[in-house]
Formats: structure tokens, C-alpha cells, sequence
């Protein structure tokens, strides 16, 4: 285990949790002989399935897949538009750009840090065939304003939800609801299978199509009949991922509890800490305070930057040293290279710039004791004191 000088536990940003029931299922599907894609899938499939009330559920090998494949199931391609946001992992809009198709960036909400479904008409033109909104550490956005923006242009909506698993809208579960649905069961998500991801569906014909396209477009037909008529690729899920996912979702509500505790004790134990130092001026902006829709996926603060003599890395060095893990998620994609090669400017979304540029994930994990939170607290409000401009 890492330690810091004072023989602390290092704290990561996360951490999955894998239980002993798990790790003998997967034990056990390696004793079976059958690891690739096979019953376990299936009965994983089956039970997303009945989770997301009924709606056809595939699986896949990552949630970069889900969302290429979402794409693919809405015939979406060279000369088309997509609009989304600039604050998300990249591949968000590499999938767009995978297809053939534009990613058209619109700026986000301040205050949520999502897309801002308010400038999204204004960024329509005949090229745009669907909306593709990120739910950043587990927030929603408004589904029903989504929705009638939808309605309204007849656009798709490929919802990235890779953050979201757990998070609901007015009580019906993100996924139980909505066009094309993309989950994403990386280690670091609050239902992992590793690596791994599921895509709702709207129909069977949408399911088989889907299938199609994570398995090199292959039709079996008999015993020893194929058929190939879409361009498919190797993006199937393993049963050694399922069984974990099947067992991950038993613990799901346990989880989701200790996510929302700790996040709570975040609210209270910052702005206490903050006010005991007497920085009740600094602008550190805390997540939205929603415990009815966020599944807590992540804890992000925004730095004040502009109070504080240092940047970014600066303090997460300085966390670091205190043995305390933080992560940036997300860095605006519109600064990466091979996007400004492509001609986007992020000064095109200033909020999503200023944001891209001082936000700081903080450790949230379900195996995190309550201390944690505190001593999290004093860590990042002491080096906010020491660096702040006079």
C-alpha cells in the first residue's frame, strides 16, 4: 500500500470493488471452458434487460463500441452532423468522427457542466441527424427538454451515458427511457465488468442489428450457415466480464447508498473546512446538489483558478503528496491536437473552456471510509490557503 510521510493510506480517485461471491463466479467460468461470449452473456443481457424495463439490452466490449455501434444502428455516416458537448472523454466524439460523420460542439451549463440544451437549436442545420448529450459524473439532463428538441427537428438522441448507470429522471432509470442508450462498465464506473459496456435498444430489429456490427456482421443460419451483410467489427463482451457485470448489479443498490452518503459528507465537510479557514471569498464551485436524479459517479470540485497563484497540476501535486488521488475528467476535446487540426477553436465555448481548465475530480469510491472525506476536506481547502493571491 502507497503511503505519504505521515503512513496515511493513499487515497485513489477510485476503486472498484470486487466481492469473494465474485471472484468464485468468475473462477468458475474460467473451470467451465466457456470464456469468450456465451451463456453468461446471454443471462447478463436478459437481466439488463429486465432492469431497463424490458428494452432489448446488448452488451459489448468497451463503451466506445456501444456508442460507435449506436451510430451505426442510426444509419448515421459520411456528411452527417452530430452535436454534443466538449467536456467529455474523447471518445465521445472520436465515434463520430469514426463513422464518417461531424461533431458539432455546443457550450455547456455552468452550472450543471453538461451540454446546454438551450444553445443546441441555434446549432441545427439540415446536416444534423442526431444529439449526442453526456451525463457528466452521473447527472442527467433535462430529458424532457431533450426530448422535444428531438421531436421537434426529428433528430436521434445517442445518449452517452457511460457515467450514468444508476442515475434516473423523474423516477424511471436512465436507460428505461429514451432513443439509444449507451452504458459504459469500465473499472472505474459504479457497475464495472472491467471493461465492457451495453447499448438500449428500441426494437428487436435494432438489437440483431447491433449484433450484427459487434461481431464482423455475421449471420448464422443452422449448423453451419453464414451470412455477411453489414460491415461489422470484434467488439463482443466476454462471459468472464458478464458474470462479473451480474454480480456488480446485485451489489448495484448497496453502492449507489454509499456513493450518496459520501458525496453528501463532501457538501458538508468542504464547506465547513472552507469557512474555518475563513476562504468563504474563494470561489470554489461545488457539483450540483442533486440527490433524486446523479448516481454520485464522481465528486467534482471547480478550482478558482484566478484567487490562487498556482494551476491545476499544481494542486493536484500538492493532494498527491498528502496522499490524496485526484483525476481531470475531462480536458476540453476541442484543445486536443488532432482536433485543432481539424479546425475547431475552443474559445467557440467558453464556459466548457474555463471548466476544461479548473475542474478536479476527488475521490469517490463505495470503499472509501468516512474519514476519508475529511481529511480529503482539510487537504484541498490547506492548499487552497496557501496559494491564494493576496
Amino acid at each position: 500500500m502507497s503511503t505519504t510521510e505521515n503512513t496515511l493510506p493513499f487515497i485513489p480517485f477510485t476503486r472498484p470493488h470486487f466481492n469473494q461471491e465474485t471472484i468464485d463466479a468468475v473462477t468458475e467460468v474460467l473451470r467451465s471452458g466457456w470464456v469468450t461470449s456465451g451463456p453468461k452473456l446471454a443471462e447478463f443481457e436478459s437481466t439488463l434487460s429486465d432492469y431497463f424495463g424490458g428494452r432489448p439490452v446488448r452488451c459489448f466490449a468497451n463503451g466506445t463500441a456501444t456508442m460507435k455501434i449506436a451510430l451505426q444502428v442510426a444509419g448515421i455516416g459520411s456528411g452527417d452532423e452530430v452535436i454534443t458537448t466538449p467536456v467529455s472523454w474523447v471518445a465521445t466524439s472520436n465515434v463520430i468522427l469514426s463513422v464518417g460523420a461531424t461533431p458539432v460542439f455546443v457550450d455547456i451549463d455552468p452550472v450543471t457542466r453538461n451540454i446546454d440544451l438551450n444553445q443546441i437549436a441555434a446549432a441545427i442545420t439540415p446536416k444534423t441527424r442526431a444529439i449526442m448529450p453526456v451525463y457528466l459524473a452521473g447527472l442527467p439532463v433535462n430529458m424532457d427538454q431533450l426530448y422535444d428538441l428531438a421531436k421537434q427537428y426529428k433528430l436521434r438522441v445517442i445518449e452517452d451515458a457511460a457515467q450514468a448507470f444508476g442515475s434516473q429522471w423523474r423516477g424511471q432509470k436512465i436507460g428505461g427511457i429514451g432513443d439509444l442508450v449507451s452504458f459504459s462498465f469500465q473499472a472505474n464506473k459504479n457497475l464495472s465488468t472491467v471493461e465492457g459496456g451495453c447499448l438500449i435498444l428500441n426494437n428487436a430489429d435494432e438489437a440483431r442489428l447491433a449484433e450484427k456490427f459487434r461481431l464482423q456482421g455475421l449471420t448464422r443460419q443452422g449448423m453451419d450457415g453464414m451470412d455477411v451483410d453489414v460491415l461489422g467489427g470484434k467488439d463482443n463482451l466476454t462471459d468472464v466480464n458478464a458474470v462479473i457485470g451480474l454480480h456488480q448489479l446485485k451489489q448495484l443498490p448497496a453502492f449507489q447508498v454509499r456513493r450518496t452518503a459520501l458525496a453528501r459528507m463532501y457538501f458538508d465537510a468542504i464547506r465547513s473546512e472552507i469557512t474555518s479557514a475563513g476562504l468563504d471569498a474563494l470561489h470554489l464551485e461545488l457539483p450540483v446538489e442533486n440527490f433524486t436524479d446523479s448516481n454520485w459517479h464522481m465528486f467534482q470540485v471547480l478550482l478558482p483558478l484566478e484567487q490562487l497563484n498556482v494551476d491545476r497540476a499544481q494542486v493536484m501535486s500538492e493532494l498527491k503528496d498528502l496522499g490524496i488521488g485526484t483525476g481531470v475528467h475531462y480536458p476540453l476535446i476541442t484543445g486536443f491536437t488532432l482536433y485543432q487540426k481539424l479546425g475547431y477553436q475552443t474559445e467557440a465555448t467558453p464556459v466548457a473552456k474555463r471548466i476544461g481548465r479548473s475542474i478536479l475530480t476527488l475521490p469517490l469510491f463505495p470503499g472509501m471510509a468516512d474519514e476519508d472525506i475529511g481529511r480529503i476536506a482539510k487537504g484541498l481547502t490547506g492548499i487552497l490557503k496557501k496559494h491564494r493571491k493576496n
